[in-house]
């Protein structure tokens, strides 16, 4: 299984971006989903997950802002950002929530 996320880039402060990350295998629509970021010096943290069936759940400090989301059928799981802010940068990944593999990272940079 490989995972590749992708959409991001340099923003200024209030901007928006769609974050994708394409899975490839079988095993997609049958698990949870999460997205995760790691900033600078910092440990890597939950930011949202989406469960097979959709539901969602966010991190509080982007309850309101962020929207995740999935297409089994293109077997890719989306992050909506909106108003973003410059404590939003980092480098953002998905993850099965189930299993250990992380796959490679997009950058996302929020200017003031």
């Amino acid at each position: 299984v490989q995972l590749q996320a992708s959409g991001g880039g340099l923003v200024q402060a209030g901007g928006s971006l769609r974050l994708s990350c394409a899975a490839s295998g079988s095993i997609f629509r049958f698990n949870d989903m999460g997205w995760y970021r790691q900033a600078p010096g910092k440990q890597r943290g939950l930011v949202a997950t989406i469960t097979s069936g959709g539901t969602p759940n966010y991190a509080d400090s982007v309850k309101g802002r962020f929207t995740i989301s999935r297409d089994n059928v293109k077997n890719t799981v989306y992050l909506q950002m909106n108003s973003l802010k410059p404590e939003d940068t980092a480098v953002y990944y998905c993850k099965f929530l189930k299993y250990s593999y992380w796959g490679q990272g997009t950058q996302v940079t929020v200017s003031s």
